[in-house]
């Protein structure tokens, strides 16, 4: 059974790379099928069927002038499909952050030191005496 909720039947037409290619195009200029058919190697009436899943999901619309179809793009269910792909993105980078500090608090990089490091002591050389390199 197809997907019926509107933001599943957005991305079920956008699945496919003629119907993306068809949404740039309209992107420029509303085109004819005809016009539009021309640019595939396929029917007119399979360049229709595409715009029929396009027009379901009230990403294109079809308007009659005289005896010509133009088709035109409708940006409003590609707005609600980028929203809820940017809702995505802002929870997962807020995940990855958190897992990050996780990480970083769990296990410091090696190259880090956890203290800052002091001066290593300088003390003057022993002196050594004349009289123990006599005494042997």
């Amino acid at each position: 059974m197809p997907p019926k909720d509107p933001l599943s039947v957005t991305f079920s037409a956008l699945a496919d790379p003629t119907r993306r290619d068809i949404l740039n195009r309209l992107r420029r200029q509303p085109l004819t099928v005809s016009d539009l058919a021309q640019h595939y190697p396929m029917s007119r009436a399979a360049v229709s069927q595409h715009l029929s899943v396009l027009e379901r999901a009230e990403l294109v619309r079809r308007n009659r002038r005289g005896q010509w179809i133009d088709c035109s793009i409708t940006p409003a269910s590609l707005d609600e499909a980028a929203q809820w792909i940017e809702q995505q993105r802002a929870a997962w980078n807020e995940r990855l952050d958190r897992l990050q500090d996780y990480l970083s608090a769990a296990h410091p990089p090696a190259n880090a030191p956890s203290e800052p490091a002091e001066d290593p002591p300088t003390n003057p050389p022993p002196e050594t005496s004349s009289q123990e390199g006599e005494e042997q």
